[in-house]
């Protein structure tokens, strides 16, 4: 196990459900959260990009978190996004989270000014991690420049390691860049490091890596497990090939999109293809060539075996 005993592995970023009026349907986001811990998922990194994170409000993050709680769902392996462009919201998000027994949070860095310094970054986290002031916090730094158009250059994650040992003390990394997620993996041993997709799952584990937080989880999340308690095996390969492929396949459609249309239909239910704007559903060709390649890949899910 990781630090403090926290979970490695596949943690998902769970997709958000809404009803038809676009209100947060909580109760099947338990339902799905439950469903992704038994089919193999070691932590939840609900609020991220693939939940539709920005797309909610401060007080439907902190309702949701309260309610994966009170569902059953054990704070201990909860990674709730807490980065927000305000700090003040960040501070609120990550001192809930914290409070509320979260394992860590991952945190974006104020992503609406672009071209910021290294400076600038450090101090976002500095006045988070003093204003929390909590000795139970744990970040997770989250790398997504495609996205956020800014992120945590090499030098700066040194600089922060050295001034928060044992605060923060991971990251997600979608930047998809082998080059860059090598470097942390040789660069910064024992800082657990999370690819942000399966792509790169078994180099990972075998440079000492932790896992992965992949969008794709949500849908595939017991072949991920899979391939990380085989990764040693002879098998290893074939199982990052089909990963890999299936990966490929949906990742050519918008990914919130397309695996709410795989949840639809794996369980028959159209209400998972809501979206927040300006997200739009995948369109009926989008959707029926999606699925045959997935048909064409033999991709199934453990839901999907068991309806049979």
């Amino acid at each position: 196990m990781s630090l403090d005993g926290h979970p490695r592995g596949v943690l998902v970023p769970a997709v958000t459900p809404f009803h038809h009026d676009l209100s947060v349907d909580a109760k099947r986001f338990v339902e799905h959260c439950r469903w992704l811990l038994a089919e193999g998922a070691s932590g939840l990194a609900v609020f991220g990009t693939t939940s539709e994170a920005n797309a909610l409000s401060i007080a439907e993050r902190t309702n949701l978190l309260e309610r994966l709680i009170d569902g059953g769902i054990p704070a201990s392996v909860l990674l709730p996004g807490t980065g927000c462009c305000a700090l003040p919201d960040t501070v609120a998000l990550t001192k809930h989270a914290t409070e509320r027994g979260s394992f860590g949070v991952l945190m974006l860095p104020p992503f609406y000014y672009k071209g910021v310094s290294d400076e600038g970054l450090y101090a976002s986290v500095a006045e988070v991690v003093d204003r929390v002031g909590d000795a139970r916090l744990r970040i997770y730094l989250y790398h997504i420049p495609s996205m956020a158009g800014v992120g945590f250059s090499l030098a700066l994650i040194e600089r922060l390691l050295k001034s928060y040992k044992g605060v923060v003390v991971g990251i997600k990394d979608s930047s998809g860049d082998w080059k860059y997620t090598k470097a942390l993996l040789d660069g910064f041993p024992g800082f657990e490091v999370f690819p942000g997709a399966e792509t790169y799952l078994l180099d990972t584990l075998r440079a000492g890596g932790a896992g992965c937080i992949s969008a794709t989880a949500n849908v595939n999340v017991a072949a991920m497990d899979a391939l990380i308690r085989a990764y040693k095996s002879a098998s290893a390969e074939g199982l990052q090939r089909q990963l890999t492929a299936i990966r490929a396949a949906i990742q050519k459609y918008p990914l919130v999109s397309a695996n709410k249309a795989i949840l639809a239909r794996i369980h028959n239910d159209e209400s998972w293809d809501v979206v927040r704007p300006p997200l739009v559903a995948l369109g009926p060709d989008q959707r029926t060539a999606l699925f045959a390649s997935l048909d064409a890949l033999g991709f199934k899910s453990r839901q999907t075996v068991a309806a049979q």
